[in-house]
């Protein structure tokens, strides 16, 4: 596992064997690797990744999304975007980072997995030198690279978040939510060589419940894997984010003043200075609960 991990990071990050110019390997350490992953599918984990990297776009840096999720690409559905090449083209001859390099709306960078990612594992020493010395590039373009990767504790997921620098563990309130989110924190666990996981809460009614689903993990990872695990922060429900989804266009583009878009703004902010996140509903958002227009 450490082998695998230990070659994506390779991957992504352009290091190992892959030889970059001084300013170039300067520019590479500068990049931060975040995975943002999830014990099941359906609890939003696309759709934080893409509106967290606008998030970030706006605050001034350079963000690439890599699409993990085994080439279902809901990176392009959420963006509203298509992508005619992926991650696996590079293998092919003639095929540069730039042309699976996809210019995104609202400034967002990303490179579809496409089908057969899940065979990287198996690929040969050629094939991985291949991919990493195409990808080098990745650690010049991004100031921050967010992994999207699929949902569960398979082994190519695993590889993905206990390669990257930071992993963010996304869930909802909902109790097979939390089940699988703390089989995910328990593998993490096992095989991370150094552990930096922090959760973020969506779908949530009040701050409150936030802090409950964050007690309730963070007590269980601490009694039982011995690993801290902090919250980065949560997201209300908001009946515009499924609206967004609908209308391919990200809610934080679109309706920059809903709950959901202040939420993750907050985040966004939360890992670039490490203040701790607060947003208030406000009285619309008051309103909206109170007459269940957030809950369909």
């Amino acid at each position: 596992m450490e082998d695998q991990a230990a070659k994506l990071r390779q991957m992504v990050q352009g290091t190992g064997e892959v030889k970059l110019s001084k300013k170039a390997a300067e520019e590479d350490k500068r990049t931060r690797v975040i995975a943002i992953t999830s014990g099941k599918g359906g609890v939003g984990k696309t759709n934080l990744t893409v509106n967290l990297a606008i998030a970030l776009c706006q605050a001034g840096k350079r963000v690439l999304i890599i699409d993990a999720d085994l080439g279902m690409a809901n990176v392009d559905v959420v963006l509203g975007s298509m992508s005619r090449k992926h991650l696996l083209n590079l293998l092919d001859d003639g095929i540069e980072l730039k042309d699976v390099l996809i210019e995104g709306p609202f400034g967002v960078k990303y490179i579809s997995g496409g089908s057969g990612i899940e065979k990287a594992q198996d690929f040969s020493f050629e094939e991985r030198q291949r991919l990493m010395q195409k990808l080098s590039g990745c650690g010049q373009i991004a100031d921050i690279v967010l992994i999207d990767t699929g949902a569960g504790i398979g082994k190519i997921v695993m590889d993905f978040i206990t390669a990257a620098d930071e992993v963010l563990l996304v869930t909802t309130p909902e109790p097979t939510s939390l089940t699988d989110a703390y089989a995910v924190m328990k593998a993490y666990s096992m095989y991370a060589e150094h552990r930096n996981i922090r959760l973020v809460v969506n779908r949530v009614y009040d701050e409150r419940e936030s802090r409950e689903v964050t007690d309730k993990l963070r007590q269980t990872a601490e009694k039982f894997l011995n690993m801290p695990v902090d919250c980065l922060g949560y997201i209300y429900d908001d009946r515009y984010v499924a609206e967004s989804v609908r209308k391919q266009k990200p809610f934080l583009a679109t309706k920059p003043g809903s709950s959901a878009s202040r939420c993750v703004s907050a985040m966004a902010d939360g890992l670039l200075t490490g203040s701790k996140m607060e947003v208030k509903r406000g009285w619309r958002g008051f309103l909206q609960q109170i007459f269940n227009f957030s809950r369909r």
